[in-house]
């Protein structure tokens, strides 16, 4: 990867991990599922007009839509309504990596090595070890953080989909795929949060918006959504899998570290534990025991 893509990437990472900040700056003075819907409206809006839609059945766009857009991103924003911080809901959304895997080994009869059931039962662990902190007052809400998990399922769904589309013979470029879904979950997340919150909250927030709403907005759906995702796919298509893939690994990272400086959102020593045990099983999902056999080579 060149000097130039390297910093690209690293860029989306940046970018990808102040989502979850700017997400929970965004919802202080608007409901979550307007905010996501207007997110929403923002991608499709004006982009689809130079976007050429994408040549797939309607079922696998709209199946693509309805779990890594609206199911997504339904929950991620509850989960930070309802008191899920958002340094801690960067890392628990990572859990979409090991759903993605057992949703495959299921759908598509793919078999799971043995580095993927090692970093998921440490995933695992790490999860517990969140719950208990949960249960013994260690300041997560534990609506939030099932809500999180939730929304980590349905981004696996929507990667399943995400597959097979792209074994559709008419593989669409990403960009399309992403401009063209956002249509899709528009509808539903209005309908919901008129069903939730009520039309009079909803033309309030509207009515009442703020500088930092309006900011939020733009950077969720321009910067961290077309921007994010144009760079993203681009590299993908320069790059082999394995060299970009793993960077996203510092989402969390820097997801962490931003809701620590930016919003003064502490972790417990037990939570910090558990967070190490789900990053040390997205690491070995990844890479398994390569650092040991290189050491073991070199030796």
């Amino acid at each position: 990867m060149t000097r130039k893509d390297g910093l690209l990437a690293l860029l989306v990472v940046v970018v990808w991990g102040l989502n979850f900040v700017v997400i929970k700056l965004g919802l202080h003075n608007m409901p979550p599922l307007m905010l996501a819907g207007l997110r929403f409206l923002l991608v499709a809006f004006p982009a689809l007009l130079f976007v050429a839609r994408p040549k797939i059945p309607f079922r696998l766009l709209a199946g693509y839509g309805l779990t890594i857009s609206f199911g997504q991103f339904a929950f991620l924003f509850s989960a930070i309504k309802f008191g899920m911080p958002a340094g801690l809901a960067s890392l628990v959304l990572q859990a979409q990596a090991f759903f993605t895997i057992l949703l495959g080994a299921f759908i598509f009869g793919e078999r799971l090595q043995s580095r993927q059931v090692a970093g998921i039962t440490l995933a695992v662990i790490g999860v517990l070890v969140l719950i208990d902190a949960s249960l013994n007052g260690q300041h997560v809400a534990m609506v939030g953080f099932f809500l999180t998990l939730a929304a980590a399922f349905s981004w696996a769904c929507g990667n399943i989909f995400n597959k097979r589309i792209m074994l559709h013979e008419a593989r669409p470029a990403i960009m399309s795929l992403v401009v063209w879904s956002a249509l899709i979950p528009i509808v539903p997340f209005m309908l919901a949060s008129a069903m939730i919150d009520g039309p009079v909250v909803m033309w309030a927030s509207l009515v009442e918006i703020d500088l930092v709403t309006l900011l939020s907005l733009v950077y969720l759906a321009f910067v961290a959504t077309i921007v994010g995702y144009g760079i993203w796919g681009a590299l993908l298509g320069r790059y082999e899998t394995w060299r970009v893939a793993p960077l996203s690994l510092l989402v969390p990272v820097v997801g962490m570290g931003s809701a620590a400086v930016l919003l003064g959102e502490t972790l417990s020593g037990l939570q910090l534990a558990g967070a190490a045990l789900i990053m040390a099983g997205l690491y070995i999902n990844v890479f398994g025991l390569r650092v040991r056999r290189v050491k073991a080579l070199r030796g």
